[in-house]
């Protein structure tokens, strides 16, 4: 395990609409406001046929390739996630959630596009002094997060 420890500066409450989409909405919040790291809690609905990463594909060994689903109906949802700057110095969410229709409720990350259903509440809580950023990964291609 490595570690860095950080303040809480600003934090944001953001109410999303009809159409705005996870993550961009978010990263490009992030960027408008100097945000460079932070800690986002997501509740609100999600638009049919968003599209979630449900996991790596099976049997992969050498690349890793994510399996995506859309979702069947309008769902409810709630998430959590982290935002750090990349190498780029742009803000790059990983928000995890879990999106619920009758019985059935599905969880994974939102990097492939949720569109939001009519509402969406989003609080930002920024993080700040720290030295924690995503660096690309050179074995998995992720931006994975540096301590």
């Amino acid at each position: 395990m490595k570690y860095s420890q950080a303040s809480i500066g600003r934090v944001f409450i953001l109410r999303l609409e009809q159409g705005d989409r996870l993550p961009d909405t978010i990263e490009e919040f992030a960027f408008q406001h100097k945000i460079q790291s932070a800690t986002v809690f997501f509740l609100g609905g999600a638009e049919k046929d968003s599209k979630v990463v449900v996991g790596p594909k099976e049997g992969e060994e050498e690349k890793i390739v994510p399996t995506v689903t859309n979702l069947s109906g309008i769902s409810e949802s709630v998430g959590v996630g982290t935002l750090f700057i990349n190498e780029e110095k742009l803000p790059k969410l990983h928000l995890h959630a879990a999106f619920g229709r009758g019985s059935d409720t599905i969880t994974g990350c939102t990097r492939e596009g949720v569109q939001i259903w009519h509402i969406g509440e989003v609080i930002i809580l920024e993080l700040i002094n720290h030295i924690a950023e995503r660096k690309v990964d050179p074995q998995t291609g992720f931006e994975l997060l540096e301590v």
